[in-house]
């Protein structure tokens, strides 16, 4: 997700700032800086659900914070990427906990309804379960409709992540594959983001005069105060605040465009 150039170098700042001194001040800082983050998610999140916005984002704040309190700005990677899969999770946790996850347009409950009144008067005119075709007539409703109507009924629920994933080869009947062994775990997830935001964060402090480099890594790396880094350097602590400060507005400046080129190769 792209950052204004003054919210990325604001976050680095306040981040590290709040690693080395946590308080309640400093963290309600941050996650009002990023809250934009949590927008965004929950919104997606409120578009393909049936619950209220308001509860998603409270819930994608939480996420937030989580964020916040575990991220350690001295490896190298974007808070950004760092903070979304938590903010995701918090609320697909939610979602987990309060049932039906997928919005069902009213018409098509309505039609589920009466499908499954027409479905058991039909059971007992019959003497049998009726098909497809016996229930889209009696609901005078085409055949497509109403198995579009039962399709969106059985993804209404949220699937258990143990349930077994079914296979069209009689040789794999009995795998104990499931469907949370598809998917990628947050930690390796996060892992990964971080291994590339890493080599994007050098490949942008190589780009920079290395006095200005050199001052950026041993002020938020090796966490070296201002006035021990003006004593070595030779100039005054204002200098690297500055310098610092310029270089983390240059640096936020080259991620963006590489974040836009990758994008753009995609």
């Amino acid at each position: 997700m792209a950052y204004k150039t003054s919210t990325q170098s604001q976050t680095i700042e306040l981040l590290m700032a709040y690693r080395r001194n946590p308080s309640v001040h400093l963290r309600n800082r941050l996650v009002k800086l990023n809250f934009n983050l949590v927008r965004k998610v929950a919104h997606r999140a409120a578009y393909q659900s049936s619950e209220p916005y308001e509860d998603l984002e409270q819930c994608g704040s939480l996420g937030l914070i989580l964020a916040i309190e575990r991220f350690d700005p001295s490896h190298g990677y974007a808070f950004s990427s760092f903070a979304v899969p938590y903010i995701r999770g918090e609320i697909l946790h939610f979602l987990r906990d309060h049932g039906n996850a997928v919005r069902i347009p009213r018409h098509m409950q309505k039609l589920s309804r009466e499908g499954e009144k027409v479905c058991q008067e039909l059971t007992l005119k019959l003497g049998r379960q009726p098909n497809d075709v016996e229930i889209a007539a009696e609901l005078k409703i085409g055949l497509d409709v109403w198995r579009a109507v039962k399709l969106s009924s059985l993804n209404r629920m949220l699937r258990s992540l143990d349930a077994c994933l079914s296979s069209s080869s009689a040789q794999q009947e009995d795998s104990s594959l499931t469907l949370g062994d598809t998917l990628m775990d947050l930690r390796t997830h996060i892992q990964q983001v971080n291994a590339e935001d890493s080599l994007a964060l050098q490949h942008a402090l190589s780009q920079l005069d290395e006095t200005t480099r050199e001052m950026i890594e041993s002020v938020f790396l090796h966490q070296q105060s201002r006035r021990d880094v003006a004593a070595r350097i030779g100039v005054s602590p204002i200098t690297v605040t500055r310098r610092v400060k310029k270089g983390i507005e240059e640096l936020a400046n080259l991620l963006q465009q590489q974040s836009l080129a990758i994008a753009m190769e995609r």
